[in-house]
């Protein structure tokens, strides 16, 4: 691992005073539950703290009844037999019988109201629910000229029931399917004129449909995906909401990728929104030394011997000296407590994985000035980072946007530096040729080596004498170091207990203090927004 020799990346920070922008907005979009396999429309509104999912349903608009679970219907039969309807469905699929078609210029006279998407429940008084499609088109044809049905809409209609009337494969000589609408068998000739509907009385009940609010989730410290549960796999223009408590919306599908991509983006940015509103609400009451950066969701990527690569959301946060990993949100100071595992900040090395772009440099100016790939990956590039550790550990994580990448690399460089500016030195235990020394790492001085007993110093180098640097990948690395005076390259070759945190430690500092020097980069560093004394 390499700390020295190789160009810092320019730091560039928008002004710190910038509103994070929410949005609000309104669709309609699927609802697929995987349980049953339906999907159905839904109505999505989305505010700055919740998204409401919306589903339709019968109400009643005149007197005091607000909504309708059960309606009786009384149908008059035609001259031509038929009824003015078709229906869907049957008990031999476990689903119910459902309207799937009204004839309005057949319907000589209805009392009540009937809708597309009403299951039928009895026919004249006769339950019907545990039907079969075949028992229900006989009951109808036979029940005499006046028919009453109890019907109940139903917001979920089973995905094979939407297939359109008179789909191929429907053969009507030889009774009824339930794939198919069954209005050949209710109605006879359809070609024949009917009678106009009567008008309606003025005393009957009068009722339509309305998008009803379903569910609403709670957009602070919630989150949202695209993948299958537990894989890496990428869904097709879906994904699922999840709210901190754990309870989620079915699978949200829209029709195009970019559809997809803008509601995610108005989504995350809303909660991004709530996040920053949290944290400056936390800060207010905490000490300067243990502020929060960022935090929020990230996928974390697990490599199983038995079951091989899975997936898990842990909940991230840069707050004062460490990197937190929990399994779910902070709600109360308590909760700070139990985090899974923590690692010093400064002994961490955060990298963001190569995407589509061919330099490091130029995808995270594309992340930076909002370039985005569209859509916002392909299916084998997800948006990844790594956090390495000491002793070769690691932790990979994926998050949805290429936003969110840009977030988490920024607010890393700016969690480490806050860090060193506290600490200003470091030091660790080596040896050299046998010999216990004390290594020491100065924001203010450079490297320090001395002699533990006697505290004297053996060798001292700036930072920017540091001109190279390798090692075994185990416990040695060799320093090379430029004299000021000769100006020949002095070799320093030290072992490490844990050689992995202290080379991190010095690539925290040496990029500290190329950002410290900086003035733009040290001003906007600030939780209150003033520029911090280097």
């Amino acid at each position: 691992m390499s700390v020295a020799g190789k160009q810092q990346p320019e730091v560039i920070e928008r002004p710190a005073s910038l509103p994070v922008p929410t949005s609000t907005k309104s669709g309609i979009a699927l609802l697929y539950n995987e349980d049953t396999n339906n999907t159905y429309d839904v109505c999505l509104k989305l505010t700055r703290d919740a998204l409401t999912i919306q589903k339709l349903d019968v109400i009643c608009t005149s007197g005091t009844e607000s909504q309708v679970n059960h309606r009786t219907v009384v149908l008059r039969r035609q001259a031509t037999g038929g009824l003015g309807l078709s229906i869907k469905g049957g008990a031999e699929h476990n689903v119910p019988v459902v309207i799937s078609k009204i004839f309005k210029d057949q319907v000589a006279d209805q009392t009540g109201k009937l809708f597309v998407g009403d299951a039928v429940l009895q026919v004249n008084g006769i339950n019907v629910e545990s039907c079969t499609h075949e028992e229900v088109v006989h009951l109808l044809r036979t029940a005499g000229d006046e028919v009453t049905i109890t019907v109940r809409y139903l917001r979920e209609v089973p995905s094979f029931l939407k297939l359109p009337l008179g789909s191929p494969g429907l053969d009507h000589s030889r009774g009824s399917s339930p794939l198919f609408d069954s209005g050949l068998h209710l109605n006879g000739n359809e070609t024949n004129a009917a009678p106009s509907p009567p008008s309606p009385s003025a005393n009957e009940p009068k009722y339509e449909k309305r998008w009803l609010d379903a569910v609403c989730m709670p957009l602070l410290m919630a989150r949202v995906s695209r993948y299958k549960a537990g894989t890496d796999k990428l869904r097709s223009n879906c994904f699922q909401v999840f709210a901190s408590g754990g309870t989620c919306t079915n699978i949200l599908q829209f029709c195009t990728a970019a559809e997809s991509t803008d509601w995610l983006q108005a989504i995350s940015a809303n909660i991004n929104g709530l996040t920053q509103e949290n944290i400056k609400i936390i800060n207010k009451h905490s000490p300067a030394e243990n502020q929060i950066v960022h935090m929020g969701w990230a996928c974390e990527s697990l490599e199983d011997s038995t079951v091989g690569r899975s997936s898990t959301f842990k909940f991230l946060a840069l707050r004062g000296p460490y990197f937190f990993i929990f399994k779910r949100p902070t709600i109360s100071s308590a909760d700070w407590g139990k985090s899974e595992t923590s690692y010093n900040l400064y002994e961490v090395l955060f990298k963001v994985h190569k995407l589509w772009m061919a330099e490091d440099c130029w995808l995270q100016a594309r992340l930076y000035l909002g370039l985005e790939h569209s859509p916002e990956q392909q299916d084998n590039e997800p948006l990844c980072f790594s956090i390495l550790v000491g002793h070769g550990q690691s932790h990979t994580f994926r998050v949805e946007l290429a936003s969110d990448l840009a977030i988490w690399e920024k607010s890393f460089q700016r969690a480490v530096f806050f860090e060193v500016q506290r600490i200003q030195s470091k030091s660790y235990m080596c040896s050299s040729q046998g010999t216990v020394l004390g290594f020491t790492i100065d924001f203010g001085s450079g490297f320090t080596c001395s002699e533990p007993s006697t505290s004297s110093i053996l060798w001292r180098y700036k930072f920017s004498q540091l001109k190279g640097s390798s090692d075994d990948g185990k416990t040695r690395v060799k320093l090379l170091f430029k004299n000021a005076e000769s100006k020949q390259i002095e070799m320093k070759e030290l072992e490490f207990a844990n050689l992995t945190a202290v080379l991190h430690c010095i690539h925290s500092f040496i990029a500290a203090k190329v950002a410290s020097m900086d003035p733009l980069f040290v001003c906007s560093q600030s939780f209150s927004g003033n520029c911090m004394n280097s």
